[in-house]
């Protein structure tokens, strides 16, 4: 792995472990970004925390790095709803209309970016001869 691609790597690991412990630590961050209507708000942020944070570790390790990368991009597909409701009703910590506005708007198509950064480890690297 090329030294840009192993750096990026642990930069990825540490910011989805880190993420994840703040959904452990300030749940009241992320509640309001859940969209009504779905279940347990509480149980979704506390297993989204907890994947991003066996995601990011997972990633660490080369045998099951793969499926980490994998797993990020489920996730990054399944919270995308919760980032359109952010951005469509600004949401932020007081709720709907408290939010950073644009900032919602930016962060989905930079969704992709990070979906490309997970896709990047999906495929074992070759090992010189």
């Amino acid at each position: 792995m090329s030294t840009v691609k192993s750096v990026l790597l642990y930069v990825m690991a540490v910011n989805y472990a880190a993420a994840g412990f703040f959904h452990l630590l300030k749940p009241e961050f992320f509640l309001p970004l859940i969209p009504p209507g779905l279940p347990s708000p509480e149980w979704l942020n506390l297993l989204s925390g907890l994947a991003e944070i066996v995601l990011g570790v997972f990633l660490l390790e080369p045998r099951t790095r793969v499926f980490a990368a994998w797993g990020i991009i489920a996730l990054l597909i399944a919270v995308f709803p919760a980032n359109v409701y952010g951005a469509l009703e600004n949401v932020g910590p007081e709720g709907p209309g408290s939010g950073p506005g644009a900032f919602h708007w930016i962060r989905l198509p930079f969704q992709l970016v990070l979906l490309a950064w997970a896709f990047w480890y999906t495929r074992e690297d070759r090992v010189a001869d």
